[in-house]
């Protein structure tokens, strides 16, 4: 499949968890698709991009490996990504690296992700954090920071001044996960 084809696929991928699943599965059972699905992904002005996010979201959920050998353009271009409907995906995949990146069991996660990407991922989840984004990007951001702030000590207390700076100002979904996470960080 080109990537043209697979930009016309995408075109039947709405919300309903069924259709994004169906593409995710088609993806991981052709993982050549990855490299096209990515391009897509970063056709960032484009209305298709937040679809191919959706897909590639729900087959890192599957299968988090698959996008460990496009580490560096993942995290190179995810910060291009502006759309809302892409910027949440965006933010769970970095969310669920990290997961698996700290997580006690052996994975290949922990050799892939370097520190280079673990930086790119740092960046970004603090831009989502200062910048107007919606909750689900933040509550990911939150979530990522926090894990990499056990291996990087400036990261907790720079997570929790925004957190407090930002707290009147958010939603009640916000300020819920908010108090989760300073929670944990007080605890740590």
């Amino acid at each position: 499949m080109t990537t043209a084809e697979l930009y016309k696929e995408l075109n039947f991928v709405n919300h309903s968890r069924e259709k994004r699943l169906y593409y995710a599965n088609l993806v991981i059972d052709n993982p050549e698709l990855i490299s096209k699905l990515m391009a897509i992904l970063f056709m960032v002005n484009d209305k298709i991009s937040p679809r191919a996010a959706w897909v590639l979201e729900f087959m890192c959920s599957k299968n988090i490996t698959l996008i460990l050998p496009y580490l560096d353009e993942f995290t190179e271009k995810m910060n291009s990504v502006h759309l809302d409907s892409a910027v949440r995906p965006v933010a769970k995949i970095c969310e669920l690296l990290t997961i698996a990146y700290t997580s006690k069991d052996r994975n290949n996660v922990k050799q892939e992700l370097k520190p280079i990407y673990k930086e790119r991922i740092i960046e970004t989840c603090f831009d989502y954090m200062i910048n107007d984004e919606k909750v689900a990007p933040k509550a990911y951001a939150m979530n990522t920071l926090y894990l990499f702030g056990k291996e990087y000590d400036w990261i907790h207390p720079e997570l929790a001044l925004i957190l407090e700076r930002d707290f009147h100002l958010q939603s009640a979904a916000f300020k819920a996960r908010a108090r989760h996470i300073l929670k944990k960080i007080k605890k740590a």
